[in-house]
């Protein structure tokens, strides 16, 4: 009987040692660097379960043995602490470190940029474009009412809520600029304010300009000049979609809701979405005596107090254009 105990103890023991080797191999399995040689993105879907993930891993090069992944996973109690999403891994990643990237849900941050002074078509049309970004946007917005910036979101997240978001911006970026906006300018509403700000995106690419443009701007509209602003008849003439070509003596003389050389005051809506810059500098103004601004070559503008001095800018601006052409 005392040979058996002491027979059954050595193999108890025996088992012991070796589980105990297994489990320190795995543990060092678990812990070591992984194989991946660079960066790797894997998606992992909605309700794949453990050994689902574990295989995605593994194919992806992220890890070298699943069922070690699955064990250690199970064993720290974290199988059901698994997020989906889109996941990035750094090169020589360890399984551990690999397991708790999933856990932790820290997708990869995609995103949008949506430049300033695109009309609302032209916005759809880049979100529809984008990739991982889901459902189609079916109806273009109203001009104007989106926020020109830069939108992160998640793989799976939807056009329609990047959408909500750019409208929500843009109505709080008017919010709080309309509070904080000069005395006596001659915009009433906040729609006006966008209206003119479009303008002066359209007008100028150039930030340190953006409000002697819209000073120039504020300065005819107090002495009921005509805007005579060049972007407002391509918008009559081609609407959302942009004008593909140089604008015409024609186009000028146009009557169309939009042409400010034949209206008197802002057209009935704006022609692009401003960004938040233009916003601010058509309701904080540069205090200037210009009247009048054209190109002047450098990607900027000459400015102008009188029609004499503004019609020497754009002889100017005509002598350069023939010399480029």
């Amino acid at each position: 009987m005392v040979r058996w105990l002491i027979r059954l103890a050595s193999v108890l023991l025996t088992l012991a040692v070796i589980g105990g080797f297994v489990a320190a191999m795995g543990w060092k399995a678990f812990t070591d660097p992984g194989p991946s040689v660079a960066e790797t993105k894997v998606v992992i879907p909605a309700g794949t379960g453990l050994d689902g993930i574990a295989r995605l891993l593994a194919d992806a090069g992220v890890i070298s043995d699943p069922n070690i992944f699955v064990y250690a996973t199970r064993a720290t109690g974290q199988g059901r602490a698994l997020k989906a999403g889109e996941f990035l891994f750094p090169a020589g990643i360890s399984q551990q470190q690999a397991l708790n990237i999933v856990v932790s849900g820290k997708t990869v941050v995609r995103r949008v940029t949506v430049a300033e002074g695109l009309t609302s078509e032209q916005i759809i049309d880049a979100l529809n474009a984008a990739e991982g970004l889901v459902g189609e946007i079916d109806v273009v917005p109203a001009e104007g009412v989106l926020l020109p910036e830069t939108y992160h979101f998640s793989l799976g997240d939807t056009r329609a809520d990047i959408l909500a978001r750019m409208k929500a911006a843009m109505a709080g970026s008017l919010d709080r600029l309309w509070a904080g906006r000069a005395e006596d300018l001659p915009i009433e509403t906040k729609q006006e304010a966008v209206i003119l700000a479009s303008i002066v995106e359209k007008e100028t690419g150039v930030a340190a300009e953006r409000p002697l443009v819209a000073g120039v701007f504020v300065n005819r509209l107090r002495r009921g000049m005509r805007l005579q602003s060049d972007p407002t008849v391509a918008y009559g003439v081609a609407g959302g979609a942009g004008l593909d070509r140089p604008l015409t003596r024609a186009d000028l003389r146009g009557e169309t809701p939009y042409n400010t050389y034949v209206i008197d005051r802002l057209p009935p809506g704006p022609i692009a979405n401003p960004g938040e810059a233009s916003l601010a500098a058509v309701l904080n103004p540069a205090e200037t005596d210009f009247l009048y601004f054209v190109a002047d070559g450098t990607g900027g503008h000459a400015f102008a107090k009188s029609l004499a001095e503004h019609n020497r800018n754009v002889r100017a601006w005509r002598k350069i254009e023939r010399q480029r052409n």
